[in-house]
């Protein structure tokens, strides 16, 4: 179980790096603008659609993954977007990797390892009680909120940048947690349950609003702000998710000081890959 979901995680990581760089080539050619605006703009662009094919073969094979393993072992895996998206782009150029870029490459895969060997993810509870499910919907929500709020205040293309990502963020590990619960009652009870359960429509209903806002993200400013922001983010959340709604666990005590090091290489390797893949995804302008 624990194999497959390391294994549809990395597909749904590699399917969601082909979507996340058609998104960005489609939201560099319109117009500046938010919300449904951009949507619709972004809707008429080639580039869009093959993005949003990739996003949605990303949710087909993170919901496979999410059955069969923990949110906080699954989640993490997608931070192996950021590499895939740059070693998509670079036959793109002909062109080989740098050693700069290879050793970010490695800092973000090693920083994984070891972030995963140490915590030992472990937990198969794929349902919360509703107790659990309200605070936690109304603090991520709130967080999105806030998040948005704040870049709406400022003039900073960085900070609006990374603002809205941590949003989208936030929104995207609810969506996961959200999509965990529907997907385990789809494989138990079959397809009446899952249509009748209030998780499938949150899920659908987060997820677009995550995508709208990753949009925004990509719009307001450069990926070196966004990428961090999101990639951390989104694993740090859905981890902590894990725990609070799926009694899952990781390895504490003296654990912890090779988790961090494992989280700081990985922060490492995703700003040196912010650098190196922008100049990459401009050849599918």
């Amino acid at each position: 179980m624990i194999v497959l979901a390391v294994l549809f995680a990395v597909l749904g990581a590699a399917s969601n790096a082909v979507g996340t760089a058609f998104q960005r080539k489609a939201a560099s050619t319109v117009d500046q603008g938010g919300g449904l605006r951009l949507l619709l703009a972004l809707a008429r662009q080639p580039a869009w659609s093959i993005g949003i094919a990739g996003v949605l073969g990303a949710a087909v094979f993170q919901a496979m993954a999410l059955v069969n393993g923990p949110m906080a072992l699954v989640q993490p895996l997608f931070i192996l977007e950021l590499p895939f998206a740059l070693l998509v782009a670079v036959p793109l150029l002909h062109r080989r990797l740098s050693s700069d870029a290879w050793w970010a490459v490695g800092g973000v895969v090693g920083g994984l390892a070891v972030l995963l060997a140490s915590a030992a993810p472990s937990g198969m509870q794929h349902q919360a009680p509703m107790d659990r499910w309200i605070p936690v919907v109304a603090c991520a929500l709130g967080a999105m909120a806030a998040a948005v709020a704040a870049a709406r205040s400022s003039s900073s293309p960085l900070f609006r940048a990374a603002a809205l990502a941590a949003a989208a963020a936030i929104g995207y590990a609810l969506t996961a947690a959200l999509l965990k619960s529907a997907t385990a009652r789809l494989a138990d009870a079959g397809l009446p349950a899952f249509l009748t359960t209030w998780q499938t429509y949150g899920f659908a209903l987060t997820g677009v609003a995550a995508l709208l806002l990753l949009e925004n993200a990509l719009q307001a400013g450069p990926l070196v702000a966004s990428q961090p922001a999101l990639t951390i983010g989104d694993a740090a959340v859905s981890l902590l998710l894990g725990v609070v709604l799926f009694d899952e666990t990781i390895r504490t005590g003296w654990w912890l000081l090779p988790e961090v090091l494992g989280a700081l290489l990985i922060l490492w390797g995703v700003r040196r890959l912010t650098r190196v893949v922008p100049h990459l995804i401009d050849v599918l302008k």
